[in-house]
């Protein structure tokens, strides 16, 4: 194999890490606005790396150009929207959840 289609499974290898581990922190963390936290930055990551991973096997195409357009667009709208997802979460009264300690730790002490 050449070492530019190695890089390139490596990165998108680990762009799917960084998805999965997503998708763990929605399942896992406590709260929503702790699950929209750790969603917004892995999926960011994850589809970036992803899409890296693809440029790399792409070469110099127009192909490239247009995933080049997709994580410009990507970047920009990922964030803002679970920023306004937040807010509006906010606006609705739901409250961040301040007490992370579970009742096993509570009992111990």
């Amino acid at each position: 194999m050449e070492t530019l289609d190695i890089a390139s499974w490596v990165v998108l290898m680990l762009g799917a890490i960084f998805c999965v581990i997503g998708g763990i922190g929605l399942h896992r963390l406590p709260d929503f606005f702790s699950r929209l936290h750790g969603a917004g930055i892995t999926d960011t990551l994850g589809a970036g790396l992803i899409l890296f991973g693809l440029m790399l096997q792409a070469g110099l195409t127009l192909i490239t150009v247009k995933l080049v357009f997709i994580l410009a667009i990507l970047w920009l709208t990922s964030p803002t929207s679970t920023h306004a997802i937040a807010k509006a979460a906010r606006m609705a009264g739901l409250e961040p959840k301040l007490d992370t300690s579970d009742d096993a730790s509570e009992g111990a002490s």
